[in-house]
């Protein structure tokens, strides 16, 4: 249950921070996003479903890409 939380939450606001005018707030959107990878994955896991394991961890990579933009590789 509290796996099902943390994926709605993180990924709404994700979603959210993602499409915002402001670059201030769309840099929090791949900090966020990550955050529910780990949630994911246990869900994933534990219900047996391997290719939404595997998605999980593509998006882990494209939120990891993000943050390197935003915040590791920033001018």
């Amino acid at each position: 249950m509290i796996d099902q939380i943390v994926i709605a939450a993180c990924g709404v606001s994700s979603l959210w921070l993602s499409q915002s005018p402001a670059v201030n707030a769309r840099r929090w959107a791949p900090i966020i996003g990550i955050a529910a990878q780990p949630a994911w994955l246990y869900a994933s896991i534990t219900a047996q479903q391997w290719g939404i394991a595997a998605l999980s961890l593509v998006y882990a990579a494209g939120w990891a890409r993000g943050i390197r933009t935003y915040w590791i590789a920033r001018t």
